[in-house]
């Protein structure tokens, strides 16, 4: 089998061509046409008349998600694709078969199929980047298969009033989804430097933040104390509700070893099940995993062993 892989985002189309799940080749970035969809199709069309095969499918791996009833998709970064039947109109114009999956998701399929999460029955993919995202795999198969919000562990209005010793007020900052208290408007990093100015008044950057912390400077200190505080509870619920094994973490903050390590140990102290070995860990693919779970996506998890 072979297919053209594709991860959209809003600034570059990143393709490649996949052969097995061991296999996949990338191909030169494009710009993302953001308001013509006639010219992002025909970028995704370059991309396959440079892959010199003819694919069997194609898959995207997308910064959004699409409905699991009606095939809409909402992309906000990327206006020409935003509320369209995106499936449906990309078939009709590249004459192919197209499967599409939120980035989140196709980073958890990567992890479970190809990286940290090979192994397990079920992982969760957990993303902390500018936001809080993730993606469900049970069993080798993606749980959005359709498109959906499995695994979105960053939204719902689960933050405390309070938080910290001593007790600090955590505003009811509105998230993007359109509701409060989420944890996305903490958990990742504009959430840290976030809660880092509203607690000290001093404005630092996520990776500042974590230095301070690691050198043992009292207000990032503090800060990194609250974060993990609150992130770590609904991690665990997560876990708890979706019985992974697992949680492979994405996004910038990932890069922070000790940052990981530190929430793993708070999540494993608040979880039903009792781990012995670390849960929350960074991924470990090496290649690009939006490339890779659209990959896997297109070829079929089975091929990933």
């Amino acid at each position: 089998m072979a297919i053209v892989c594709f991860d959209i985002g809003g600034s570059f189309i990143k393709g490649a061509v996949a052969l097995t799940a061991q296999d996949i080749t990338p191909l030169v970035p494009r710009p993302t046409p953001l308001d013509d969809f006639d010219a992002f199709a025909a970028t995704l069309i370059g991309v396959i008349a440079e892959s010199r095969i003819r694919p069997e499918r194609v898959a995207l791996s997308i910064t959004g998600i699409i409905d699991p009833e009606t095939g809409i998709a909402t992309v906000a970064n990327i206006p020409c694709i935003h509320g369209r039947p995106l499936q449906r109109d990309l078939q009709a114009r590249l004459g192919l078969g197209v499967l599409i999956a939120n980035d989140a998701d196709c980073f958890a399929l990567a992890e479970a199929g190809l990286g940290a999460g090979r192994g397990h029955a079920i992982v969760l993919g957990a993303i902390l980047g500018s936001g809080v995202g993730g993606g469900l795999v049970a069993n080798g198969r993606l749980v959005n298969a359709s498109g959906g919000f499995a695994g979105e562990w960053g939204h719902g209005p689960i933050l405390p009033s309070y938080a910290g010793d001593p007790p600090v007020a955590i505003p009811a900052w509105d998230c993007a989804c359109g509701q409060t208290r989420c944890l996305n408007t903490v958990g990742g990093a504009r959430g840290m430097e976030r809660l880092h100015f509203e607690v000290h008044r001093a404005e630092l950057t996520s990776r500042e933040i974590v230095d301070g912390w690691q050198a043992g400077e009292a207000e990032s200190v503090k800060t990194i104390d609250l974060y993990v505080e609150l992130v770590a509870s609904p991690l665990a619920l997560a876990v708890n509700i979706t019985g992974a094994s697992i949680v492979p973490v994405g996004g910038g903050l990932a890069k922070s070893g000790p940052l990981i390590e530190r929430l793993d140990a708070a999540v494993r102290a608040r979880t039903l099940r009792r781990f012995g070995r670390p849960l929350v860990v960074p991924g470990a693919l090496s290649i690009e995993p939006g490339l890779a779970g659209a990959a896997l996506l297109g070829l079929g998890v089975a091929d990933a062993g």
